[in-house]
């Protein structure tokens, strides 16, 4: 049962990918400045609110596998919070290039926001347990939260009065979404293993010492 959630998890996820692929060759938005967001605005955007809702189903499935699997509870919660803000990020469009911040706007912004720290952080916690994967998993998820501060960056000099035009803000959102999906993908490879059922690598190791001296 549990191979068949992460079975059915990857499925989603890599249609969910195909579909954010999709979107960006037929829109004309410029990847470089445009944000994701934007898609919904154009002829090809209900293929962005499904993509996400393909993210959603990938790793709400990678969760409960998880749960299954007896993982952290942290992590399965921040995969489970991931899920969540997927959902909310496509109920809830952003507003139209500007047009001052709505409801809907705000929900959608800080649902993003709590998803790209949430998936960074269970990727780190995943990476503790060790296995074949974990360098590149740990390496993706710093490389998200890099990507994040970058995002985030523009919007603070702005708060000062600093011109951002020339900023690439599409590239870099792009890129943190590109990496959390590939930690995510790698968190679901984490649990095909079995990786996540004993105790972090560290924690084991630690315990050695302690073991020997008896």
């Amino acid at each position: 049962m549990t191979n068949r959630l992460s079975g059915w998890g990857f499925a989603a996820i890599g249609a969910g990918a195909g579909a954010m692929v999709t979107v960006h060759v037929a829109s004309d938005v410029n990847p470089l400045y445009g944000m994701i967001s934007e898609y919904a605005f154009h002829p090809y955007g209900a293929l962005l609110a499904g993509s996400l809702g393909l993210f959603a189903a990938g790793s709400a499935l990678f969760a409960m596998d998880l749960a299954r699997r007896g993982a952290a509870a942290g992590v399965v919660g921040l995969v489970t919070v991931w899920s969540c803000c997927m959902v909310m990020i496509a109920a809830f469009p952003t507003d139209r290039p500007g047009m001052s911040l709505s409801m809907s706007g705000g929900i959608h912004r800080y649902a993003a926001f709590a998803a790209f720290v949430a998936m960074p952080a269970a990727g780190l916690l995943v990476a503790a347990y060790g296995g074949r994967h974990a360098r590149l998993l740990r390496g993706l998820s710093v490389a998200a939260g890099v990507f994040l501060v970058l995002v985030l960056l523009p919007y603070a000099l702005r708060m000062f009065g600093v011109d951002t035009g020339g900023v690439p803000a599409g590239l870099t959102q792009r890129m943190v979404v590109v990496t959390e999906v590939g930690v995510l993908a790698l968190i679901g490879l984490a649990t095909v293993t079995g990786r996540l059922g004993a105790a972090p690598a560290r924690a084991r190791l630690a315990r050695v010492p302690a073991t020997a001296s008896h």
